[in-house]
């Protein structure tokens, strides 16, 4: 890793003259300048000026042969965030592109090591203030804190890959940030380590991987593993010191006799043996269960030629000098991954019958395998830029960006946003192919209905079979790494639920998922619909003018419903009482009709009943039919020796009794104590797994919201039925509930419980 105290102006200046001779020295030494006042008079919690951080970063983005924008902006990348300078102010001095580039990081920022202080220039810069520890403070309190750094993290990554999917530049300088801040993380309290290590871990190195920079990525694994489990970080560390002579020997063995045989064949190869960073070590040890000393592979030989003949060429030679372990080749030249990296992996028995990997690349492989997406924007030799309109790089770029956005737009939760983009970043990968050459990533176990929702959306909904390698397969088919997979559609088809067993990727599920919402939102709004126009019908009120989308909407805004879909589909799923709206669509358009009788008609002559939350004027008990809370319309139903049962207007109960024994029905007047709560149930179809008790626990929790039951059935279509028994003080606390489950992707559908509707068993 570089050292700090030689990052200088004069040294970025020269290692960006030793890739392009013709590097705009002047712009540089300008936006040093520029950063350095800006930055006067603030320190790092190191002690060092705080200029030494931006400084270092550049230094980072030059050892990517970076062009001399990115080298501006990340010198520049704090300013607008700690210096009170505006991005039109960058832009008046350095240019737009400079001022997208750092405007763009200033707008990914996590705050992710020092709270900077608002105070006058050479104030310190303290440290943000620790967790409470478990136990200490109340728990919703913490976890409500939780919540809301859940909530914080997930709209920084969306930021992030936003920011990534309009410039990717801008990630390759918030990387060389990060990895700096990493370098630097001694200096900062034990909790702010583990939290930011852990976020590296989780976020900028996979990202780093896929973006291809594996030069920063090894990096920020070390790294976060030394602060993350330093003991095991520390015995790895010192058990491969101890033998680290013994095995530069076995390399420069290996290198000699592979040297002299190559040179033979008259091919000009630079060989270097690259040792496995810790972190994949440890990753090794835990995975396949095996101790450090049975690990053989710890060094890996790169041979580097001029052409792919020669690659080739090389690995005949490599198995003629050595036995190849069977199974233990990869081809990444012809199926090159997703980031862009090629090479020739094989692994053979050593010259000291010791396994030893050997990684065969071209010059120009082996600057995007250090490199990756940042090689495309390296100086080449001539001093022009990595050509911008390369079509395999900009086919790529396409195909990465669309993944960004859909990770970005499909989610809303932010607990299960940060779970799905996690869980597609940081996982094993498979590569596949489509038709037309272009190369897809997915986790492992992923199937062509993941494949049919990267290409499309449309291409997902209505997908039938898949092709792999021109043979028809199931849809549950698991990808092999270079699969070929052509999707067929049919324009009638539709998402089955049964997918979501087998759909690997969160974008994929989300859409299943969205469609099934959709579907069952639209049939209730029809439901809805049908319901209402048969009641103004019976009551031979104009339909066609109380339904009118305008009258609807004023209705729907009037009881709490986003709009008059909304409220359609709360009477097509039973939680709105049909003759609640129509009572409120009579009021509004004034057309009260002679044939419908209001309750008020047979209540007392001071109008309705005033029944309190205190129940000390009147014996009043909720039916249990239809379970009404404050803000329903209700009736109250004299009953024989129990005092007034009260009924949601719309229970069938209700209708019968106007048949039957229209006399005991009273209007009533319901005005309960505000501290009074009412046991009530929602039914929820949602999508079964694992966890998903404990998420819905958390936002009953969240709402300080007590849940008296649960009761659920696990359908075999992988979907479930719940339904949840809660306290509630009115109609509001129940909307409010609802619409925090609806933010889980995995709901489907949800509505309170209707009248004499059947339990969940």
């Amino acid at each position: 890793m570089a050292d700090d105290v030689h990052n200088t102006i004069d040294t970025l200046i020269a290692r960006a003259q030793s890739y392009h001779p013709d590097a705009d020295v002047c712009l540089l030494r300008r936006a040093y300048a520029y950063a350095a006042a800006k930055h006067e008079g603030q320190f790092r919690r190191s002690g060092e000026p705080y200029i030494t951080h931006p400084l270092a970063v550049s230094h980072i983005l030059a050892g990517l042969e970076m062009d001399d924008a990115t080298l501006a902006a990340g010198l520049l990348h704090d300013v607008i965030e700690d210096c009170h300078v505006t991005r039109d102010q960058v832009a008046a001095e350095f240019g737009d592109e400079i001022a997208d580039l750092v405007d763009g990081v200033t707008k990914l920022k996590l705050a992710d090591f020092e709270a900077r202080t608002e105070s006058a220039p050479g104030a310190r810069i303290e440290a943000a203030p620790a967790p409470p520890e478990l136990g200490a403070g109340p728990v919703d309190d913490a976890r409500k804190k939780r919540h809301g750094e859940t909530n914080k993290s997930a709209a920084n990554l969306r930021k992030i890959l936003l920011a990534m999917a309009k410039d990717l530049r801008v990630m390759v300088i918030k990387l060389a940030d990060r990895l700096h801040n990493m370098r630097t993380l001694g200096a900062m309290p034990e909790h702010r380590q583990q939290k930011v290590a852990q976020e590296t871990l989780q976020i900028f190195a996979p990202l780093a991987h896929r973006l291809g920079i594996w030069q920063i990525k090894w990096q920020l694994e070390d790294l976060a593993f030394k602060y993350l489990k330093p003991d095991a970080y520390n015995e790895i560390k010192a058990k491969i010191d101890r033998t680290r002579a013994q095995r530069e020997r076995d390399i420069e063995t290996a290198t000699e006799i592979l040297h002299r045989r190559l040179a033979q064949e008259n091919i000009q190869a630079y060989i270097e043996g690259r040792p496995k960073h810790l972190y994949s070590i440890y990753n090794k040890m835990v995975k396949q269960g095996l101790d450090l000393g049975d690990i053989y592979d710890l060094i890996a030989l790169r041979v580097i030629v001029p052409s792919v003949a020669e690659c080739y060429q090389t690995l005949g030679i490599v198995h003629d000098l050595w036995m190849p372990i069977p199974g233990r080749f990869d081809d990444y030249i012809a199926k090159v991954k997703s980031n862009g990296y090629q090479s020739l992996h094989t692994k053979v028995v050593g010259p000291n019958g010791e396994p030893l990997e050997i990684q065969i690349r071209t010059t120009e492989m082996h600057r995007t395998a250090d490199f990756g997406i940042a090689a495309h924007w390296q100086y080449k030799e001539g001093g022009g830029k990595a050509p911008s309109s390369d079509r395999r790089f900009e086919k790529k770029m396409t195909l990465l960006r669309k993944q960004l956005f859909d990770w970005q737009s499909d989610v809303k939760d932010a607990s299960e946003f940060l779970r799905s983009v996690v869980s597609d970043l940081f996982t094993d990968q498979v590569f596949v192919f489509t038709p037309k050459g272009d190369v897809l990533d997915f986790p492992l176990g992923a199937t062509p209905v993941d494949a049919a929702y990267r290409i499309h959306s449309d291409l997902g909904q209505h997908c039938v079979r898949a092709k792999v390698n021109g043979k028809i397969v199931p849809l549950t088919y698991q990808f092999k790494n270079g699969d070929i997979v052509e999707i067929q559609t049919q324009p009638n088809a539709a998402p089955s639920l049964d997918w979501l067993a087998f759909a690997k990727t969160s974008h994929a599920r989300s859409k299943i998922k969205a469609w099934f919402r959709k579907l069952r939102f639209a049939a209730n709004v029809a439901r809805g619909r049908e319901l209402l126009q048969k009641e103004l019908e019976r009551l031979h009120l104009d339909a066609r003018v109380l339904l009118a989308p305008e009258t609807l909407g004023k209705v729907a805004e009037a009881m709490s419903h986003h709009s008059a879909d909304d409220l359609l589909a709360a009477v097509g799923y039973g939680d709105t009482a049909v003759g609640s709206v129509v009572n409120r669509l009579k009021a509004l358009t004034q057309e009260a009709s002679p044939e419908v009788r209001s309750f008020e008609r047979r209540s007392t002559n001071t109008g309705k009943l005033q029944v309190g939350g205190d129940l000390e004027d009147v014996a009043m008990i909720r039916a249990k039919c239809c379970q009404p809370v404050p803000g329903d319309d209700v009736v109250g139903y004299m009953t024989r020796g129990k005092g007034i049962a009260l009924h949601r207007h719309g229970c069938p109960n209700v209708a019968h009794y106007q048949q039957t024994e229209p006399d005991r029905l009273i209007e009533v007047d319901w005005q309960p104590s505000g501290t009074e709560r009412y046991l009530t149930d929602i039914k929820v179809e949602l999508t079964d797994r694992i966890g998903l008790l404990e998420d819905i626990g958390k936002l009953f929790s969240e709402a300080r919201t007590n849940i008296q039951a649960i009761r659920t059935r696990s359908l075999p279509n992988h979907t479930a039925i719940m339904q949840i028994s809660f306290d509630a003080a009115d109609t509001q606390h129940i909307a409010d509930t609802m619409n925090r489950l609806r933010r889980l992707t995995d709901v489907m559908d949800i509505h309170r419980r209707g009248a004499n509707e059947d339990p969940v068993d």
